[in-house]
């Protein structure tokens, strides 16, 4: 037996491939499944099944085009009604994988069809389990996703949550190892942990959702508590995952059109195109395509485009490195946005080579910054998340998170000069490219972010550790 976790930073996002006396199984897989496909091929295995934990919300799994290109048989747990060929399993049943099984636990409460996978090795001993959204390491799943798809509040799908942790996980052994659908960095959950596995026993000790102590009602308390609003792509995400989608072979194809500056330029007036350029935030503050939206492939891209891209079939031009091209194309499917329609070809040099109009972005050091702030007294924008503003920030400074920036347009100057600054310097290059395609031409990033201007002699709040708000 063989157990492999396939991590995505990006995505923050768990999948596992088993293997087992020539037979496999992959469990939530990524978009992208070629190399699932050769890992089997490998190993002289072949695919048998595919388990989804749930109806993924936060990504787009590639169970629909590796069951067409294997033929394994898709799993969901009870109560999942997609509309493609799949086996709906009953809770508790067995499934064979050479010389192991995986028993199907239904455990709803994040959704209602969230299942959790125990895999028992060849003696018959409970290994691990496969938890998904259910439980993560120093958290659990949230309980408002399926909200409107289940027809109940988020108090109801805690509850039934606590039912299931209670009931169907916590009886589990100490030593059972816990493989979560997701780490540090989810909008699934709210504080998990940076590691990725962990035994059940460790988690019954610290995390605070599993306390042996605790009462439904404080369970349903904690874990509603400070649930920001999820991202607007998730529901549509979902759909995706429930009802089906194009290949990831298609959309490769498509987004792979190299066009030249001139059909660029005529597409995105054609098609009303988002300009998309992946490049780092040190290249595109030197120079861009007027309009262009930064999110660049080095930061927390496919989330970042989720959150900030309303509609998943909005039509997408790339700018990026040709190397690059296809990594992007990929990252965007991940998260549903399948609708990329070619690219630029020869980069932005080649924009620029032509003699085309360009912008650019004014970019300070924070000690720049600080000496500009001083002596003018202009406006700061910062845009880190509600936390980081509450734990320590520039007196003075505005909040507007950049996942909410759209709704503080009216309240930025327009005519007059200010400053925007996140964390590091990616997350304010964002913002910067959104209001200049807003027409907020008067803006000056700040490179290194809050981390840099901690450095300087600028007044700042008073320290509160974020675990304390």
């Amino acid at each position: 037996m063989k157990i492999e976790q396939i991590y995505t930073g990006c995505l923050a996002q768990g999948a596992y491939y088993i293997v087992s006396n020539g037979e496999a199984a992959i469990i939530d897989p990524l978009r992208e499944v070629d190399d699932y496909i050769k890992q089997a091929e490998k190993d002289g295995a072949t695919i048998k099944y595919i388990f989804e934990t749930h109806f993924h919300a936060d990504f787009v799994s590639g169970h629909v085009t590796l069951a067409e290109k294997t033929g394994a048989n898709i799993v969901y747990g009870p109560n999942a009604n997609p509309a493609f060929d799949c086996i709906v399993a009953d809770d508790n049943q067995v499934f064979t994988i050479g010389n192991v099984t995986v028993t199907a636990l239904h455990t709803p409460g994040h959704t209602m069809e969230s299942t959790t996978y125990l895999l028992k090795d060849e003696n018959g001993k409970d290994h691990c389990i496969f938890s998904g959204d259910t439980l993560f390491l120093g958290d659990v799943g949230r309980p408002d996703l399926a909200q409107k798809a289940a027809d109940m509040t988020q108090e109801q799908l805690a509850g039934t949550l606590f039912d299931s942790l209670r009931n169907k996980i916590m009886p589990l052994s100490d030593d059972v190892i816990v493989y979560p659908g997701h780490g540090a960095g989810s909008a699934c959950g709210k504080n998990m942990m940076k590691e990725t596995v962990d035994t059940l026993g460790n988690q019954k000790s610290m995390n605070y959702a599993l306390r042996a102590d605790m009462t439904k009602e404080e369970f349903i308390k904690e874990v509603t508590d400070g649930l920001a609003p999820p991202p607007a792509y998730f529901p549509l995400n979902v759909a995706l995952n429930k009802q089906g989608y194009e290949s990831i072979d298609t959309v490769i194809s498509k987004g792979s059109a190299a066009l030249t500056p001139e059909e660029f330029e005529a597409a995105a007036n054609e098609t009303d195109a988002i300009i998309l350029d992946v490049r780092t935030q040190a290249e595109f503050v030197k120079g861009f395509v007027p309009q262009s939206i930064f999110i660049g492939l080095n930061g927390g891209f496919a989330p970042w485009v989720g959150a900030l891209i309303k509609d998943i079939k909005q039509p997408i031009l790339l700018v990026a490195d040709e190397t690059k091209v296809k990594e992007a194309i990929i990252r965007l499917s991940r998260v549903g946005f399948d609708n990329t329609i070619g690219y630029l070809k020869g980069g932005f040099e080649a924009w620029k080579a032509e003699g085309r109009e360009i912008d650019v972005i004014r970019s300070i050091s924070a000690d720049d910054f600080a000496n500009e702030v001083t002596e003018n007294k202009q406006t700061i924008v910062d845009v880190r998340k509600d936390g980081e503003y509450l734990s320590e920030h520039v007196e003075g400074a505005y909040h507007a998170s950049l996942e909410f920036l759209n709704d503080h347009l009216a309240s930025l100057p327009k005519e007059e000069n200010f400053y925007v600054h996140c964390a590091g310097g990616y997350r304010s290059v964002i913002a910067s490219s959104i209001l200049k395609a807003r027409g907020f031409h008067n803006l000056t990033d700040v490179a290194g972010g809050f981390d840099a201007i901690k450095k300087t002699e600028l007044k700042k709040t008073d320290y509160v550790c974020p675990t304390t708000l």
